[in-house]
């Protein structure tokens, strides 16, 4: 059992760190995933959400440079770009703590369910699609010129993820998209949302669900957080490199795929 428990562990790091950050959706994987690969209800939910930790940590560790000021903010030019990051990742992030707060018990009471994630993954992969075959002119190049009030809408755009099955990266991607900027300017500002959002989340179900494991359960948690660092920091810097060159289109196409899978499973009682 301890072994399949370690099996298990790396399976769902593995899950985590290759979807956390892809518009595709890591809710509709793990659904598929946790019919099969699961360690029971209560500690699975806690394992699922302590290992997005680690996915939070690839980010911080891939983009430093970016994200921690190196020299003093208040007389440095270049951290002054640091000082306006953070500003917008903090007013971005604002919308969900409303929203979350407010509906976020009654979410996850009528909304976490299969058909709603499937129906979700295929009307993203839709917009996904959409949206890259038409013509839209790029208005932000660069991180530092996306203002204050588009990181606010961006925000906004954002809490549609809370949908299980929207995905988070896709909906603060699509939002960035909308509002003019480009491909890895919308990519890379989900990122850095990623940040406070779902360390909010994290700790939020953490302590909802209770914080108390075992030692062998601490063990499998920390094998699930290193697994889901190492895969997503490695999917992180694939993902930047292929966007460059890329459209989103394939991703949606994925997505609609998978909500149809997602369906034909629920309907055959499977899952």
């Amino acid at each position: 059992m301890v072994i399949i428990h370690i099996i298990y562990a790396v399976i769902l790091g593995i899950v985590e760190g290759v979807t956390e950050f892809l518009p595709i959706s890591s809710t509709g994987h793990l659904i598929i995933v946790n019919h099969w690969v699961h360690f029971g209800t209560n500690f699975t939910e806690s394992f699922d959400v302590v290992i997005q930790l680690g996915a939070i940590l690839s980010v911080i560790v891939y983009f430093w440079k970016k994200l921690i000021p190196r020299k003093n903010p208040i007389i440095n030019e270049k951290e002054g770009t640091f000082i306006s990051l953070w500003s917008k990742i903090i007013v971005a992030v604002i919308p969900a703590i409303i929203l979350g707060l407010l509906f976020g018990n009654i979410i996850e009471h009528y909304l976490f369910n299969s058909i709603v994630v499937a129906i979700m993954l295929i009307i993203g992969g839709v917009v996904l699609i959409v949206l890259e075959g038409k013509k839209r002119e790029v208005k932000i190049v660069k991180l530092r010129d996306l203002s204050l009030g588009k990181a606010f809408a961006i925000g906004w755009i954002q809490c549609f993820a809370m949908i299980p099955g929207t995905s988070r990266s896709a909906s603060t991607i699509i939002g960035g998209m909308l509002l003019g900027g480009s491909r890895e300017v919308a990519a890379e500002f989900s990122f850095f949302l990623a940040i406070p959002t779902m360390i909010l989340a994290s700790g939020y179900t953490v302590l909802k669900h209770g914080a108390k494991f075992s030692h062998p359960e601490l063990g499998l948690l920390a094998i699930g957080f290193i697994v889901s660092f190492v895969v997503a920091l490695i999917v992180i810097s694939a993902f930047m490199g292929f966007i460059k060159n890329n459209s989103f289109k394939g991703f949606g196409y994925y997505r609609i795929g998978l909500g149809i899978v997602i369906l034909v499973l629920f309907g055959l009682h499977i899952i």
